[in-house]
């Protein structure tokens, strides 16, 4: 036997491995979590299917260059709301509650960088959002689903609301309590929900509250995917404009002002 064949290695893992367990780690927690998923998959479903099938909302499609079926109107608005409650509501409350009970303070310390530590819960939420909308997609053509436009145009939007919506939930979730923030991201996903386009058309609002509306970010991500797969429009450079501004806000102040205790 020759000298030094068990003698012991000591030293972190590669950093690209590092990032690679946490990723997954991060994917199994959040899909093992009931209340995640509900947020990420039960909500968006029902509501697809629900809206899609019942006479409950009458919806801008025979007239607005569709194929007359809602749920070519719906299915946009429903992956939008798909990556806003994976990258906003549900990543503020998990990382609000790993601030609170000292998960993120341990991290901090370890090995593995604190940049690639937000790295790997990126790539998690991206990795949440391809099972997301592969089954949305499912279903959504299940329901008679026919759509349009430019795929390069959607992944794009999907991009620029992932990194919106992720900014402003790593901004909630390292600047208040975690009670604060799970009943802040429930109370802004109902609202969103409902004043974003997803299922209500902003034409159905008055003109000074669909202007301001039209400014958020679900609006811009639903209205930029439904233009691109209901429409066949081209780059909604307006609506990537919107994204792109919250994106650098929200990922900037949440660089800055993110405590991690």
């Amino acid at each position: 036997m020759s000298l030094g064949t068990y003698t012991p290695k000591p030293g972190a893992a590669p950093l690209p491995r590092m990032i690679a367990a946490q990723t997954a780690f991060e994917t199994r927690m959040l899909l093992r979590n009931g209340e995640q998923l509900l947020l990420t998959v039960v909500i968006p479903s029902l509501l697809l299917v629900l809206f899609s099938t019942v006479d409950i909302l009458t919806l801008p499609t025979a007239t607005t260059g569709g194929s007359g079926k809602a749920v070519d109107f719906l299915a946009p608005g429903v992956l939008a709301l798909a990556v806003m409650s994976t990258a906003f509501t549900g990543q503020a409350i998990a990382t609000g509650f790993e601030r609170r009970y000292g998960v993120l303070k341990r991290l901090g310390a370890s090995p593995l960088p604190r940049w690639a530590l937000m790295s790997a819960k990126t790539l998690s939420v991206l990795a949440t959002e391809v099972l997301q909308i592969v089954l949305l997609t499912v279903i959504a053509f299940a329901l008679g689903w026919s759509p349009h436009g430019n795929p390069a145009s959607v992944l794009l939007l999907l991009v620029l609301g992932t990194a919106a919506f992720s900014g402003l939930g790593l901004l909630m979730a390292g600047t208040l309590k975690a009670e604060a923030t799970l009943a802040a991201a429930n109370l802004v996903f109902l609202l969103l929900l409902v004043g974003g386009s997803v299922i209500v058309p902003l034409d159905r609002f008055p003109d000074g509250v669909r202007s301001v509306l039209a400014l958020l970010p679900i609006s811009a991500l639903s209205d930029g995917l439904r233009d691109v797969l209901q429409h066949g429009a081209g780059v909604p450079w307006g609506d990537l404009g919107i994204l792109a501004v919250w994106a650098v806000l929200g990922l900037g102040a949440a660089a800055r002002l993110f405590r991690w205790d």
